[in-house]
């Protein structure tokens, strides 16, 4: 089976094993792992920043900082699509008491203006406050769209002058560092907070980091232990974020090229479906809107056929690239799918 349905399907190399076998390791809710200590220490020097938090999930890591930036009763400013406003089973509201609004884009492009036209801080006793905002990059939903950095500079001087904090969900972020050039340091110096996932793309089996200020770091380790996230010997998951961050980071670019294959391959049957130049790193969104089976039945075709995909609504395919999938099963898939696309779209 060629596993498209995500880059969070991988499975650890030998020599990642190998490093979680070697780690060294100690009780974590401590503070006394030392594999740990130093993954943190090491991500938020990457981005510039003063600490970090290891958590499972980058779900976690999300909540944990927006509910430092955001306090019970005010507003979180995101895309419509975005992870955390359709994603996160409302766990912002669940466990934080913020609410939400969101702007729509069309592939959660961001463009400053849209969530300054909405903003609406200070918003006095009769009306909720805007207090943060929360950017994705790469943008999931929106097939893995790369936020310009023009943007984000822009956003973070307006949201500044309002008073109003700005949030990173940056899940991918490293897929948009290698797409661009743009330093990891740059992203962190425009935000309050990012979040960060290690088995989204460089293969590591569990983990993510909340990356902010001291303070709020420190605050978001107690409602990390508060929300069940608290862990012990965790070092051994810390080692596979080690090497994945040693390792897998420029490969990044392989995945980048499989994708573009795959939506070429696709836009060559059916050009409605995707256009490839809209495919900038690992992620591929297919529209079947005009096709004569819908997105779960064509996912099982495809399935059938031995490509697992993701079927994201009545109308929606998400292929996504990843070090587990080479250029033979590549070639393999565009051909499977080339052949379900033609009896969808043209045959007769």
């Amino acid at each position: 089976m060629i596993d498209l349905r995500s880059d969070t399907v991988t499975r650890p190399s030998p020599e990642m094993r190998a490093a979680i076998a070697a780690a060294p390791v100690g009780d974590d809710v401590y503070g006394d792992d030392p594999t740990v200590n130093s993954l943190e220490e090491r991500v938020a020097e990457l981005f510039g920043m003063e600490a970090a938090l290891f958590t499972p999930t980058g779900s976690l890591a999300n909540q944990l900082a927006i509910r430092m930036l955001v306090a019970p009763g005010e507003e979180l400013l995101c895309e419509t699509t975005s992870h955390i406003a359709r994603a996160e089973l409302g766990a912002a509201a669940v466990f934080s008491g913020i609410t939400t609004r969101t702007w729509p884009s069309e592939r959660g492009l961001l463009r400053a203006d849209d969530p300054l036209a909405i903003a609406h801080p200070n918003a006095g006793p009769y009306l909720v406050s805007t207090t943060a905002i929360a950017i994705e990059n790469t943008h999931n939903f929106g097939g893995g769209t790369v936020q310009s950095i023009d943007e984000i500079k822009r956003l973070r001087s307006e949201s500044k002058k309002l008073g109003i904090s700005l949030h990173l969900d940056g899940a991918r972020i490293w897929n948009a560092h290698v797409a661009t050039q743009v330093p990891l340091k740059d992203f962190g110096s425009y935000v309050d907070s990012i979040s960060v996932c290690l088995s989204k793309g460089l293969g590591a089996p569990i983990g993510s980091l909340m990356v902010s200020t001291k303070d709020r770091v420190s605050r978001a380790r107690v409602w990390r232990k508060r929300y069940g996230g608290g862990m012990r010997q965790v070092g051994i998951l810390a080692a596979a974020g080690h090497y994945a961050l040693d390792h897998n980071i420029p490969r990044l670019a392989i995945d980048h090229k499989h994708a573009r294959q795959l939506a070429e391959a696709c836009n060559r049957i059916a050009p409605q479906t995707v256009n490839p130049d809209t495919v900038q790193t690992n992620i591929v969104v297919l529209d079947l809107s005009d096709a004569r089976v819908s997105a779960s039945e064509f996912a099982a075709q495809a399935r059938e056929k031995g490509v697992s995909l993701s079927a994201l609504g009545p109308t929606v395919i998400r292929l996504v690239t990843h070090l587990d999938v080479n250029q033979e099963e590549i070639e393999r898939a565009s051909s499977i799918l080339s052949e379900l696309l033609d009896r969808a779209f043209v045959a007769q």
